[in-house]
C-alpha cells in the first residue's frame, strides 16, 4: 500500500487544511468564552466544533486519503460510515469545547478534560473513517502504535487549547492553530502506519465508492464550513482574556454629558 501516492505534496496540503481549520474553531472558541448570553456562547461553540471536528479534522483525513492506495487494485469506501465519522468528530470535538470554553472562568481541570475529549475525538475520527475503508482483503493495526497516535492526539490538542484560551496575543492563538494541526496530521499518518494489510487477489472488488467521488459534495460543505466561521469572527468585536473592560477615557465622558444635560 501507499499513503504518497499523489506525491508528498499532499503531506503539506492535509497538514494547512488542519491548520486553518483549528485556527478558525479555536478563535471560534475564544469568543464563546466571552460571550455575552448562553444562546450566543452555544453558537460559537457550534462553530468552532464545525471548523475543528469537520475541516481541522474529518477534511484533512479525507485530503491525506486521496493519496492512498494499493497498487493495481481497488479502493473503495463505504459512504454511511465516511459520513458518520464527520459527525462524530464535530459531535466529540463540541463536547471538548463545552468542558474548555463553555465559561469564561479558566480551570486546569477543565483544560485537561477537554485536552483529552478533543484528542480523542481526533483518534475516533480517524479509525472510524478508516472502518469506511473496503479493499481486495482484509486489514488490521499494531496496538503499539494505535496508543502513540492516542497520545500524540491529546497531548497536542491540550497543548493548543491552553495557547488558545489561556494567552491573549493573536500571533499565540495563531500558533495553537499549528499545534493542533500537527497533531491531527500525526495522529492521521502515525495511525496510517499501525496499518497491517493482508491483500487477496482472488477476493472480488470491493463494494462502495471512489474517494474522488466526495470531491465535490466535500469542496461544498468545506467552502460553508470554513467561510461560515471566518465571517462570523472576523465581525465580532475583539475580547480580552478577562472580558470587555470600559476604557479609562469612557467614564469621565459620560459623567461631563450627564452634567452638560442637567
Amino acid at each position: 500500500m501507499e499513503h504518497f501516492a499523489l506525491g508528498h505534496w499532499l503531506l503539506v496540503l492535509a497538514y494547512l487544511t488542519s491548520v486553518v481549520g483549528c485556527a478558525l474553531g479555536l478563535a471560534c472558541a475564544v469568543q464563546a468564552r466571552h460571550a455575552a448570553s448562553s444562546r450566543h456562547r452555544l453558537r460559537w461553540l457550534v462553530l468552532a466544533a464545525v471548523s475543528i471536528g469537520g475541516v481541522g479534522i474529518w477534511l484533512m483525513h479525507f485530503v491525506a486519503m486521496l493519496g492512498f492506495s494499493t497498487p493495481g487494485m481497488p479502493v473503495r469506501y463505504d459512504v454511511f460510515r465516511t459520513v458518520l465519522s464527520a459527525l462524530l468528530s464535530i459531535g466529540a470535538v463540541f463536547a471538548g469545547l463545552v468542558v474548555v470554553g463553555g465559561r469564561a472562568k479558566f480551570g486546569w481541570w477543565r483544560l485537561a478534560l477537554g485536552g483529552v475529549i478533543t484528542g480523542l475525538a481526533v483518534n475516533l475520527m480517524h479509525y472510524t473513517g478508516m472502518s469506511a475503508l473496503r479493499v481486495k482483503g482484509d486489514f488490521g493495526y499494531d496496538g503499539l502504535l494505535v496508543a502513540l497516535s492516542v497520545v500524540i492526539a491529546v497531548v497536542a490538542a491540550t497543548a493548543a487549547l491552553w495557547f488558545a484560551v489561556f494567552l491573549d496575543r493573536l500571533v499565540l492563538r495563531l500558533l495553537a492553530g499549528f499545534v493542533m494541526g500537527a497533531a491531527v496530521t500525526g495522529m492521521h499518518y502515525t495511525g496510517m502506519a499501525a496499518v497491517r494489510m493482508t491483500m487477496d487477489m482472488s477476493a472480488p472488488d470491493p463494494a462502495g465508492v471512489e474517494v474522488f467521488s466526495f470531491l465535490f459534495p466535500v469542496f461544498v460543505f468545506a467552502a460553508i464550513a470554513m467561510a461560515v466561521p471566518l465571517c462570523a469572527v472576523l465581525m465580532a468585536p475583539a475580547v480580552e482574556p478577562d472580558g470587555p473592560r470600559e476604557t479609562p477615557e469612557r467614564l469621565p465622558r459620560a459623567v461631563t454629558l450627564e452634567h452638560a444635560q442637567q
